[in-house]
């Protein structure tokens, strides 16, 4: 719906104004007047166009609805595409430098479709992948060493490149389909992972592919010997704690030797609070006196058996072996008594937040548990003291629907975990199929955090869809509609966007206009909603309709299947008005929000032609007592 995201209002008034033409000559009424001016966004507004580095990442549930194949040009100048790798991959630091350079390359000299780098990973015998696409949104996946037909595995056992007529094979279905030539990266001997091509002229450019993917192979491993040497142990200088990479280490042998006795291994994560301010107020050194003195504590404080490590720079970890969650609380409520009693000149006590996740009671997944384990710290930190002392929390305590621990979780994700190929939106939506709804609040409660993570993404749409639910069950109840179809129409609008979790968010929060390409991408987040979010979800198959039809028009200009009048159900079209009156009075990044006048005004233009024009009147003579200021 083009109101609820004001990138194309150009459009709309170019379609009322192009109806409204329509409707005067088909009446012989001249003196409708029409006005080629955008009610939205100001004359002049120059729209920014993003560069492909610009472009934030996007996301996995955008499953191909964008279906249109890059053009393959068929004169390319390979010596300026070898000028272009000579000067691009000198003085080249890190490997995302590197792979954002040659992707830029291969696909603005080569016009590849996608590119994708991936390496091995020993320790979960898979391949993580960075995926970038022709317009620059970045994905993650992973593939799995397994004894598959893949042509991923295959190129990577065997140690040869592998050429597929389709990327199909990779299922993931946000790609254009295009060929695919599949490179081993060999370094030495040894094969560390394989380069992905999409390209629909891969022969013809093949010799090029393999020369810059043996360059990437030596790159990284001569990135990985240098770190090894400044490396030298597996113990942190500042707390002779075990060094985060050594409790990774740790902790899969412990995961291993609990899958195989079947016992419980909990992870303890301890964040010294404060300490940024501290730096700040008193100078590093006392920082780092903390952080030791924490350190000792809790090495005096654990078993033989428990490893602790310095996890980040302010956190410290213990893994705990044969230990469940009371268990790992009653230690943890030690230690952090025992902190408390420490007193710092110029700080005073040593306070904590703790975090409690434990296999398998949390879950059987090493990377998942430790995402736990921090989101239980997060939540604690939250949280705060209660009599002085830490809260301390444990991953099977809280609710994953409460405000604070989605908060926490996207927090953890986004800051620790962007790598390793698991996705806020995705996990939310499926624990949102997995939860087991009790009753009708339970229901409600759940779908409102859903619908708030969602608006949450874009921080101009925050509480947009608690406020259109709002004004859609006003408008249903002036319609006298019975309880039953207003609250199904209420819980409808919470869920009307829905769908834009799988929207890319170089998409989604882009603050200027939309070009036609982004527009066609945003058009399919009401099937992506009904199709991807709902249908699975039998219980909220009555709801199908208001989230896939409240963007379709009256006069049939709408989206995603222009029904036209009557033929879009009535719950949609409330919804539809209840959606473009909230867009219209709340602030934009180009323009303030307007007000209630000015939006009924608009909604007055667009009554008959993009809504319900019974619905508009109905919906004008309750607005007054709806406006709030956003």
């Amino acid at each position: 719906m083009k109101f609820n995201n004001f990138h194309n209002t150009d459009k709309f008034t170019e379609n009322v104004n192009e109806n409204i033409s329509k409707h005067t000559a088909a009446n012989g009424n001249s003196d409708f007047t029409v006005k080629h001016s955008n009610p939205i966004i100001p004359n002049g507004l120059i729209s920014k166009i993003n560069t492909i580095n610009n472009r934030t990442t996007a996301n996995k549930m955008y499953a191909g609805y964008n279906q249109k194949n890059w053009r393959v040009s068929e004169n390319i100048d390979y010596q300026e595409v070898i000028k272009f790798i000579n000067e691009v991959t000198q003085g080249k630091e890190t490997q995302n430098e590197l792979f954002y350079s040659l992707h830029n390359i291969f696909t603005n000299k080569l016009n590849s479709t996608f590119t994708a780098f991936g390496l091995y990973c020993e320790q979960s015998k898979c391949i993580n992948f960075k995926i970038i696409d022709k317009i620059g949104s970045t994905f993650t996946s992973r593939t799995l060493i397994n004894g598959s037909e893949n042509p991923v595995e295959k190129a990577f056992l065997t140690k040869t490149a592998q050429y597929v007529p389709s990327s199909s094979f990779l299922n993931v279905h946000y790609l254009n389909d295009s060929a695919v030539g599949i490179i081993p990266l060999i370094s030495v001997k040894d094969c560390i992972g394989v380069m992905l091509v999409g390209d629909n002229n891969y022969e013809n450019n093949a010799e090029i592919y393999k020369l810059m993917a043996n360059y990437l192979a030596l790159f990284i491993r001569n990135l990985d010997l240098s770190t090894k040497v400044l490396m030298n142990t597996d113990t942190d200088a500042l707390t002779n704690l075990n060094n985060h990479r050594k409790f990774q280490e740790l902790l899969a042998l412990e995961i291993e030797k609990a899958k195989r006795t079947q016992t419980e291994t909990s992870i303890v994560i301890f964040d010294i609070n404060n300490i940024s301010q501290i730096n700040r107020d008193f100078g590093a050194a006392k920082g780092d006196e903390i952080i030791r003195l924490v350190a000792d504590k809790i090495k005096q404080g654990i078993r033989n058996n428990d490893s602790a490590a310095r996890y980040g720079g302010d956190e410290i970890a213990i893994i705990l072996p044969e230990t469940n969650s009371a268990e790992a609380k009653y230690l943890a409520e030690y230690l952090t008594y025992s902190l408390s009693c420490c007193l710092v000149d110029d700080v005073g006590p040593v306070k904590v937040s703790v975090g409690i996740a434990t296999y398998p009671n949390s879950t059987q997944d090493l990377e998942k548990l430790l995402i736990l384990a921090e989101q239980a710290m997060y939540i604690s930190k939250s949280k705060g003291y209660k009599n002085g002392m830490s809260t301390i929390v444990c991953s099977e305590d809280f609710d994953f629907w409460d405000d604070t621990a989605l908060s926490s979780f996207a927090s953890v994700i986004a800051k620790r975990h962007a790598s390793i190929g698991i996705n806020f939106d995705e996990e939310l939506v499926n624990k949102f199929h997995s939860e087991e709804i009790i009753n009708q609040s339970h229901l409600i409660e759940v779908v409102t955090s859903l619908a708030s993570a969602i608006d949450a993404k874009d921080e101009y749409t925050k509480g947009h869809s608690s406020s259109v639910s709002r004004y859609a069950e006003a408008l249903a109840r002036a319609l006298n509609m019975p309880e039953k179809d207003v609250e199904r129409i209420k819980l409808g609008a919470l869920l009307h966007d829905i769908g834009k979790i799988g929207i890319p968010e170089s998409v989604l929060k882009k603050p200027s206009k939309l070009n036609d390409e982004e527009w066609e991408i945003m058009k399919q987040h009401p099937t992506i909603g009904a199709e991807k979010v709902l249908l699975p979800n039998e219980s909220l198959h009555d709801l199908i309709p208001i989230v896939k039809y409240h963007h379709e028009h009256w006069d049939g200009s709408g989206y995603p299947e222009k029904l036209k009048g009557e033929d879009i159900p009535l719950a949609a079209r409330i919804v539809s008005v209840a959606d473009a009156y909230h867009a219209l009075i709340s602030d934009r990044p180009y323009r303030k929000g307007m007000s209630n006048e000015k939006a009924c005004e608009i909604l007055k233009v667009g009554a008959g032609i993009q809504w319900d024009k019974n619905l508009v009147r109905a919906f004008i003579n309750i607005s007054e007592s709806l406006y709030t200021k956003i």
